[in-house]
């Protein structure tokens, strides 16, 4: 549901978003992981980046499970933790 909702995104923005605007939107939630709303992490990227962009690399990253969006206050939680996986994994996790 979510990758159609961003591949209609796509198709209404002017330019896609950059490795380098997706790489400061990755770097801006880590760094404030459950802090901010969308709106408000926008802002911090001081509008180097349009509004829409910035959706659409949420969109993208909700999608690759890297990032929750709270439903009700719609703070932004980082959840991408690889490290931890494999610490996990050699204690016994066992993944399908």
């Amino acid at each position: 549901m979510l990758l159609k909702n961003w591949v209609i995104q796509m198709d209404k923005i002017s330019k896609y978003p950059t490795l380098e605007e997706v790489l400061l939107v990755e770097d801006l939630i880590t760094k404030y992981s459950q802090e901010f709303n969308s709106k408000k992490l926008w802002e911090k990227t001081n509008k180097k980046i349009t509004f829409k962009k910035f959706e659409v690399i949420l969109d993208y990253l909700e999608e690759k499970g890297k990032i929750m969006i709270d439903k009700k206050d719609g703070i932004i939680f980082w959840t991408w933790n690889p490290r931890r996986i494999r610490e996990l994994i050699n204690k016994g996790l066992k993944l399908r």
